[in-house]
């Protein structure tokens, strides 16, 4: 279904909502915990395939655009910024980012900015026909570019680190920490870092493997899920420094489940134990955690880590948004039955009328959320209800 924000819309949510009460003879439904907004103060009216905000506010998105050869449909989204001052501009032409001679699409997955805002990575999946037959290829891969569109090639190489992903920015601007496979299919990774300017980086904690990992904001250093290569062992939080390549185990986890984030300020991290619960732990007093049963989903922090925003569905999926207060941190309260950590249950406060969104995003001031509906896809930003 294509879901619009046009004004007519949201007054007929009210006038139902009104007719209901107005049947029943009393209202029994709660108030809305948002704000009633009829207008989005911005929208991009193109089919948004993933976008990232700047730390200074600017906007990076993909357009998604297809086009055909004699044999094949093909994908290769375009790249677009949308400046503070709200002008707009195509920065990359998929049509043009091509590699090889053989038959290629994308489609852009997620974008991440450098800390000074200069730089982007933009991590594609990629499919490439590999023979006369047809046979196809499927792969991840990093996409370096500058603020301007410029591919930013690696010295001695492309301007793409083919199988890496979740990759981010160091401190200097200039290096990039990432992920590959470890184990097939897609069960373990490892770190792996380069240089662009200089073509020097490689392997990362060399011999290890991770399920998962999350930059701290700010710092040179990470977040990571380890668990052994045989998968038998527990998962192990570890707080990871990337130059040094030193690390301090903070926690040995009940299980882990996806989802990792560190707060904006890289003092806490949430991660998902299950398809239920979130874990949200103290890093520094990582005794110091409580478990919310809030459902499995997409979430962001807040810039003062008060709360978390939820998109109860997985990443690229449709869902509600809510808020999710977070309690205070303390050490570990053992359930009823004394086996283990006691789950709250916090109430989930719903924003936007309780419609479903595909993506979703807070600035980094906090003032705004930017949200992509299903359907036609475009961005629509809105303030940040509260």
């Amino acid at each position: 279904m294509n879901c619009s924000f046009s004004r007519s819309r949201f007054r007929w949510i009210r006038k139902l909502c009104s007719l209901v009460c107005a049947v029943a003879g009393c209202c029994t439904l709660p108030q809305a915990h948002a704000q009633e907004i009829d207008k989005p103060l911005q929208t991009i009216d193109e089919e948004i395939t993933a976008f990232a905000y700047a730390p200074d506010g600017r906007i990076v998105y993909a357009v998604r655009r297809l086009m055909k050869t004699k044999r094949y449909d093909l994908q290769r989204d375009d790249i677009s910024l949308q400046g503070i001052d709200g002008k707009r501009r195509r920065i990359v032409s998929g049509e043009k980012l091509v590699r090889g001679n053989a038959p290629f699409s994308y489609t852009v997955n997620s974008f991440r900015w450098s800390p000074d805002g200069h730089f982007i990575l933009a991590e594609l999946f990629t499919t490439a026909v590999t023979d006369a037959e047809g046979t196809t290829r499927d792969e991840k891969m990093t996409l370096l570019l500058d603020e301007s569109g410029k591919e930013i090639r690696i010295a001695g190489a492309d301007s793409v680190i083919p199988g890496g992903f979740n990759a981010w920015w160091l401190t200097d601007n200039t290096t990039v920490v990432y992920l590959t496979e470890a184990l097939k299919p897609n069960l373990l990774f490892s770190f792996n870092s380069v240089r662009p300017v200089a073509g020097r980086g490689g392997a990362l904690f060399a011999g290890r493997t991770f399920l998962d990992a999350a930059a701290i904001p700010r710092t040179n250093a990470g977040i990571a899920v380890e668990r052994d290569r045989a998968l038998s062992g527990p998962p192990r939080l570890q707080r990871l420094e990337m130059i040094r390549e030193t690390d301090t185990e903070l926690a040995t986890l009940d299980s882990y489940s996806g989802g990792i984030q560190v707060s904006p300020g890289g003092s806490k991290v949430a991660y998902y134990l299950d398809h239920e619960v979130l874990e949200i732990r103290d890093l520094t007093a990582p005794d110091r955690l409580t478990r919310l049963r809030v459902g499995f989903g997409d979430f962001q922090w807040t810039p003062d880590e008060k709360r978390i925003l939820l998109k109860r569905a997985p990443e690229k999926k449709s869902g509600d948004l809510v808020w999710i207060d977070v309690p205070p941190l303390a050490a570990a309260q053992k359930s009823s039955d004394g086996t283990s950590v006691a789950v709250l249950e916090p109430v989930p406060r719903s924003i936007l009328f309780g419609l479903s969104f595909r993506d979703f995003a807070i600035s980094p001031d906090g003032r705004f959320l930017a949200i992509v509906p299903p359907g036609k896809r475009n961005l629509a930003i809105y303030p940040l209800p509260r």
